[in-house]
C-alpha cells in the first residue's frame, strides 16, 4: 500500500509524517510562552481563534532547542485529540512510499529518537525517519499544557 509522506528537516535530520496526519503548514509567529509546561512546549500561537500549543520539536527528540525565527515553519497536526504545532527547520517535499518498505526502527537505547519513531525509509541515497505522533503525545505534562 502507498503512503503519502511530508518531509522535513529539524537539526539537519529528514523526517517525514504521514500527510493524512497534517492539518497545514505555516510560516514561523511569534509565541506567548507558558508557565510551568514542559521546556520542549515553547508556547502558544493563535490559530483563527484556537490556542494552539507550539512544540520545539528538536527538543521534544532530545536535542538542542531550535533558535525559531522566521525561516522555521510550523507544522500543525492532531497529537493525542489536539492541534498541536511542531516547529521545524524546513518543509522539503510530498513523498510516496510502498508502507512495506517501511523498516523498523534500530533496537538501541529508551533514549534519543528511536522511540518517537514508526520506521525508516530510504529515500535515494538517504534515510528518512518516519515520526509516530502518538508516542510524541505521551507525556503527561504535554496533555495539561496543549
Amino acid at each position: 500500500m502507498l503512503t503519502e509522506l511530508i518531509t522535513f528537516e529539524v537539526a539537519d535530520q529528514v523526517f517525514a509524517l504521514d500527510i493524512m496526519a497534517i492539518r497545514e503548514i505555516r510560516a514561523w509567529s511569534p509565541t506567548t510562552r507558558l508557565p510551568s509546561v514542559p521546556s520542549y512546549v515553547v508556547g502558544v500561537v493563535n490559530l483563527r481563534g484556537t490556542v494552539l500549543p507550539v512544540i520545539d520539536l528538536a527538543a521534544r527528540l532530545g536535542w538542542p532547542a531550535i533558535e525559531a525565527s522566521p525561516r522555521h515553519a510550523i507544522i500543525v497536526v492532531q497529537l493525542g485529540g489536539k492541534q498541536v504545532g511542531l516547529i521545524v527547520d524546513s518543509v522539503s517535499d510530498i513523498v510516496t512510499i510502498d508502507s512495506a518498505s517501511l523498516q523498523p526502527p534500530p533496537a538501541t537505547s529508551a533514549n534519543g529518537v528511536v522511540p518517537f519513531l514508526e520506521g525508516l525509509a530510504s529515500l535515494g541515497d538517504q534515510m528518512v525517519m518516519v515520526l509516530d505522533l502518538s508516542s510524541l503525545a505521551e507525556d503527561e505534562k504535554l496533555a495539561e499544557a496543549a
